[in-house]
C-alpha cells in the first residue's frame, strides 16, 4: 500500500506521517533524502532524528538513485521524506548539472514500494504560491508537480495536510 502526504510547509505532514508508520506492521525504515546544506538545514535534520527518536526507525540518509536502494528486510513500513528533496537532488547534480528527474524519482519509488508492504511518501505543495522565480526554479516546480501527479496516480490514499489535519483527497484513512 502506497499512501503520499502532500500539504504546505511546516503543516504536520512529518509528525503525521510518523505516527501512521508506528501504527502499521513489521520493520520501519526512515528513508531520509535531505542533504545537509548549510545551518537551516542541519537544523531541520536534527528535529526530524529526535522526532523519530525511540519510535523503531531504522534511518537510511540516500540522497538520490532509490532505484537501487535495497532495504534489508522485506515487507513492513518505509516513509521517504521527502519527495521535493529527492527531486531537488535528482535532478540538480553536484558539477551544476541540470537533468529532468521525472524518471528516476518515479522508478526510485516504484522499486521501493516493491520491498515493502507500506510504503509512505511525503511530498509539498510548492507550485500553488503563484510566486515569480527564476526559469530554472521553475522548472524544478514543474517537474515535482508531474511527479505529485504520477505518485497520487499510484498511490492507494492521498492525504492533504492542513494544520496536522489530514484531508482525504483518494482512499480511506488507516
Amino acid at each position: 500500500m502506497i499512501t503520499l502526504m502532500t500539504g504546505g510547509s511546516a503543516c504536520g505532514k512529518s509528525s503525521y506521517a510518523e505516527s501512521l508508520a508506528v501504527r502499521l506492521n513489521g520493520p520501519r525504515y526512515y528513508l531520509a533524502a535531505m542533504q545537509p546544506y548549510g545551518e537551516g538545514g542541519a537544523e531541520k535534520i536534527a528535529k526530524h532524528r529526535k522526532m523519530r527518536r525511540g519510535k523503531g526507525f531504522e534511518t537510511i540518509e540516500r540522497y538520490r538513485d532509490y532505484a537501487s536502494l535495497a532495504l534489508e528486510n522485506k515487507g513492513g513500513t518505509a516513509l521517504l521524506e521527502c519527495i521535493c528533496n529527492l527531486t531537488a537532488n535528482e535532478m540538480f547534480d553536484d558539477a551544476g548539472k541540470v537533468s529532468d528527474p521525472y524518471a528516476r524519482v518515479i522508478s526510485g519509488v516504484e522499486h521501493v514500494a516493491a520491498q515493502c508492504s507500506n510504503l509512505i511518501v511525503i511530498t509539498n505543495d510548492v507550485g500553488s504560491d503563484a510566486g515569480v522565480y527564476s526559469d530554472e526554479t521553475m522548472r524544478y516546480v514543474r517537474a515535482l508537480g508531474r511527479i505529485n501527479i504520477a505518485l497520487a496516480q499510484m498511490a492507494d490514499n492521498v492525504y492533504e495536510l492542513v494544520a496536522g489535519i489530514p484531508i482525504v483527497l483518494k482512499g480511506k484513512l488507516i
